[in-house]
């Protein structure tokens, strides 16, 4: 440290402790999700799904106690989570669309769709709109490929749709009604 110009004394640096994110004992649920897997380091994928079927992402608290868990850096727990594509790190909407860019439905105008839905949206790809109702994703294919171009939101398949209708479908997830058959 420099010395202090004279007359004056040098003042300490004030660090402060956050504590332990850790300290508190885990949930009971999550206690014994990640109890068959104690010191097995070669489960990370396996607790990994296990936590993302659970609570239906990955939360950075839940992957710190597997880190501790497992006797694992928690750098190999993010390592391995990063490298897979299945695994997320945000809650999931309450209506997932999936947009298919197989070959069929390229050709069939997929990309259209997929622009008409990010405008009406106000998203991007990977994202959730801000209210937590939709998320928008691509998929290579879905197997629909008669029915291109095929959108799945959720478990349902809408086939044949078009820029146009796609706000229709859109709508149809949106409307009060819907929120009350799920």
């Amino acid at each position: 440290m420099p010395a202090a110009p004279s007359g004056t004394t040098a003042r300490p640096r004030k660090t402060v402790y956050l504590g332990d994110p850790l300290a508190e004992p885990p949930a009971p649920d999550l206690l014994s999700l990640l109890e068959p897997y104690q010191g097995r380091r070669d489960t990370v994928v396996s607790v990994l799904q296990a936590l993302q079927e659970r609570y239906g992402y990955l939360p950075e608290r839940a992957m710190r106690y597997a880190a501790r868990e497992l006797g694992v850096p928690l750098a190999r727990i993010y390592g391995v989570a990063t490298f897979y594509n299945q695994f997320r790190f945000t809650p999931p909407a309450r209506y997932s669309v999936h947009v298919c860019r197989g070959t069929a439905c390229h050709v069939a105008g997929s990309g259209a769709i997929l622009t008409a839905i990010k405008k009406d949206l106000n998203i991007a790809e990977d994202e959730s709109t801000p209210d937590g109702m939709f998320s928008l994703q691509t998929v290579a294919c879905i197997g629909c490929c008669s029915l291109a171009p095929a959108v799945v939101v959720n478990h349902d398949v809408h086939g044949t749709v078009s820029p146009e209708r796609i706000k229709v479908v859109l709508d149809r997830y949106r409307a009060p009604e819907v929120e009350a058959q799920s």
